[in-house]
């Protein structure tokens, strides 16, 4: 599940490079005969064009081509998941077991699809700036949507729905404001957090009676508690990186002085 990427900017140099080589091998024994043999016909400047035209069509297939990897396919699949995941549990008036047994699937579809494009990402390299953008937007799409779906059913207070959603979309928009001195990066009580979330918002999804309701009762409090820790931990770990770039930009002014 909370620069230029990697995939974009190493395809397009990668195969930039790859052609330049082959051009420079190719070009040497042509300079070796041109200085040995008969000169030859002067190139025709339109025909020396379109080698690069064709060289930036090739760069941009590549770029192009990158977006189109697995790990984005699952972000892919995760958005469109959402409007289907809605339907799904409002569906029957939005309390017939079988109906909330499938939204339950779907949501279930969505988070391990998070567990695992992130790291398919960053272990084969394809890390992309669409994957930047999108990943946490539809991590952020179908737990809104759950909880959201969860508060209009009245399965779930509306002030739960407004403390995790209030901290997503505000350490969302507190990573923006500190980039410029540094990236926060992700906790392992940020990654509990995410985990636990999802475990409860999964239970409330489900039709639960009995003693898994109250269990369920239990895993939300958690869940709730760690959005709330993780959440100003998060704003403890921006403060101070504020501060740290603001001291490094400070010295290395009065060094240039």
């Amino acid at each position: 599940m909370t620069g230029v990427p990697a995939s974009a900017a190493g395809g397009s140099s990668g195969g930039q490079g790859a052609r330049g080589s082959a051009a420079a091998a190719d070009g040497a024994p042509q300079a070796s005969g041109a200085a040995s043999g008969p000169a030859g016909p002067a190139p025709d400047p339109q025909a020396g064009g379109r080698p690069a035209r064709g060289g930036k069509l090739a760069a941009a297939a590549v770029n192009q081509a990158s977006v189109w990897n697995v790990a984005n396919l699952l972000t892919m699949l995760r958005l469109v998941l959402v409007p289907g995941f809605v339907a799904l549990m409002l569906a029957g008036g939005g309390y017939d077991p079988a109906w909330r047994s499938l939204a339950w699937a779907a949501f279930a579809i969505a988070m391990i699809t998070d567990l695992f494009d992130g790291h398919l990402a960053r272990t084969y390299n394809l890390v992309t700036d669409f994957g930047k953008i999108a990943d946490p937007i539809a991590d952020k799409a179908i737990m809104g949507a759950a909880l959201i779906c969860l508060s209009a059913l009245d399965d779930l207070p509306w002030w739960v729905t407004t403390v995790i959603l209030g901290r997503e979309l505000g350490i969302t928009l507190l990573r923006f404001l500190v980039i410029r001195y540094g990236v926060i990066p992700a906790s392992r009580g940020g990654k509990l957090k995410t985990l636990t979330q999802g475990v409860a918002v999964g239970m409330y999804v489900l039709p639960l009676t009995g003693w898994l309701a109250t269990l369920r009762f239990w895993v939300m409090a958690a869940a709730v508690v760690l959005t709330v820790v993780t959440g100003l931990d998060y704003v403890r770990q921006a403060i101070v990186l504020r501060r740290r770039g603001i001291a490094e930009r400070a010295a290395a002014l009065e060094e240039e002085v």
